[in-house]
């Protein structure tokens, strides 16, 4: 299974910019998806989730400014970034939790991320 992230850049401050992460592979069903971020020197921390039936969840920082969302048929996670800060700034790393085919035919949880996008927020 691979999470190919695109869509980071180069904004200014109350500028916007879409994040997309696309899975592929032996994928049964995706349990959920979601977004975190990993500022200098920092943690990396979640931002927003969303589960295969739809459930949301996000950080308290980013509610209200960014949107997450997802297309089943292609298997993609979406994060629309509204209202960009400075503060935003970070590596964002796309996570998933996948129900996986085993060439057995066995099903089996897994969890994946992806290799990073940046987003730079200018003041």
């Amino acid at each position: 299974v691979q999470l190919v992230e695109s869509g980071g850049g180069l904004v200014q401050a109350g500028g916007s910019l879409r994040l997309s992460c696309a899975a592929s592979g032996s994928i049964f069903s995706i349990n959920a998806m979601g977004w975190y971020r990993q500022a200098p020197g920092k943690e990396r921390d979640l931002v927003a989730w969303i589960t295969g039936g739809g459930r949301t969840n996000y950080t308290d920082s980013v509610k209200g400014r960014f949107t997450i969302s997802k297309d089943n048929a292609k298997k993609t996670v979406y994060l629309q970034m509204n209202s960009l800060k400075p503060e935003d700034t970070a590596i964002y790393y796309c996570n998933a939790d996948i129900r996986i085919i085993a060439p057995n035919a066995a099903l089996y949880d897994r969890d994946y991320w992806g290799h990073g996008t940046q987003v730079t927020v200018s003041s």
